[in-house]
């Protein structure tokens, strides 16, 4: 089997070779490509989003072979028609936004991918921005570390809130938001819930309340996002949702940048209607040298980092290589994106 590894410095190419290697029964024969993310941010790409590199160097790199395994190398409806032997591309993330469907599916190729492959470190650090959020953690490292010792901090109205007792809302429940629920469970936390498509009973079994979002809005002291970015949850949280909160509310977005209208948050934050926002994705990635956010109060921004931990990049290539082996043994693919495609 001829497969092209093409990794990146986060999922590296010897780490894909090194999974499928341990699924095959003989070692293939491999195609290299190494791509820059995420020392360069990723963008769209030959019609798809979120990918690093360049169709071409896709195409060259393939080279016949039948099996591609990657996280963030595109594959467009250009690289489908140069590389008629295709017969799969894995793709080691939660989604393969960096793949065409259409034109993948149009071409007879199976598109697999990683669900769940960050949920861990994801929901560990989504936990980590709301505790960071809630009680002035970073803002206040950060106003000490640039000479500022802020000692009203301790002062009753503008002290931190702490995890136990508080209603804190969570924003979609799947394998991340489910695992925060939980953890905020155990804290002690009242953990409503907003997901039309979540098993209510499950929920409630995670020790969660289901709500409707507007009044999940009303109730939470601080929300973290957590739902999938599609047509119907862009700009989920807008200008008339952020009213809903209660004055002085905690945000915490660590899913999608989409799903949040950035424009009103620098006002909110400088007006109190915000009490701290936490973000981890943008609407643009990275935010511009002009962007409102830098010089509001109480933000804490990271680089796109939830999922960024060793053992993502270790259960990534596992789930990629893993699909490889099922191919091989002619066994059923399991996380398959274009189902329709298996008749074929």
């Amino acid at each position: 089997m001829r497969i092209l590894a093409a990794g990146d410095a986060f999922v590296s190419t010897d780490l894909l070779k090194k999974a499928v290697r341990a699924e095959l029964a003989v070692s293939p024969d491999f195609r290299e490509l190494s791509l820059a993310w995420p020392v360069e941010p990723f963008g769209p790409v030959g019609g798809v989003h979120e990918a690093s590199g360049t169709e071409e160097q896709v195409i060259a790199a393939l080279d016949g072979a039948e099996v591609a395994i990657t996280q963030m190398a595109p594959f467009t409806k250009k690289v489908f028609a140069a590389a008629p032997g295709l017969r799969m591309v894995s793709v080691c993330r939660g989604g393969p936004v960096n793949v065409d469907l259409v034109a993948a599916t149009e071409a007879g190729v199976a598109v697999t991918f990683a669900p769940g492959r960050n949920a861990a470190a994801a929901a560990e650090f989504a936990i980590g921005m709301l505790l960071a959020a809630m009680r002035r953690i970073a803002t206040s490292s950060a106003e000490l570390l640039a000479g500022t010792w802020r000692g009203d901090y301790y002062s009753y109205d503008k002290a931190g809130i702490e995890v136990e007792g508080t209603t804190i809302g969570l924003v979609g429940y799947g394998a991340i938001g489910s695992r925060v629920a939980r953890v905020l469970a155990a804290f002690g936390a009242h953990v409503l819930v907003s997901d039309p498509y979540a098993d209510q009973d499950r929920v409630r079994a995670d020790g969660a309340e289901p709500a409707e979002l507007d009044d999940l809005l009303r109730r939470s002291a601080a929300v973290s996002l957590h739902a999938r970015l599609t047509d119907e949850t862009r700009n989920l949280i807008d200008e008339r949702r952020l009213g809903l909160l209660p004055h002085g509310a905690v945000l915490v977005n660590t899913a999608r940048g989409g799903l949040l209208d950035y424009a009103p948050l620098a006002e909110a934050l400088r007006a109190g209607k915000l009490g701290a926002l936490a973000l981890d994705v943008y609407d643009v990635e990275p935010p511009p040298p002009d962007w409102p956010l830098r010089d509001a109060p109480n933000v804490i921004a990271t680089p796109h980092l939830g999922g960024a931990s060793r053992q993502t990049a270790d259960r990534a290539a596992r789930i990629v290589a893993e699909e490889v082996g099922r191919l091989a043994r002619g066994e059923k693919l399991v996380n398959v994106a274009n189902p329709d495609v298996l008749g074929r």
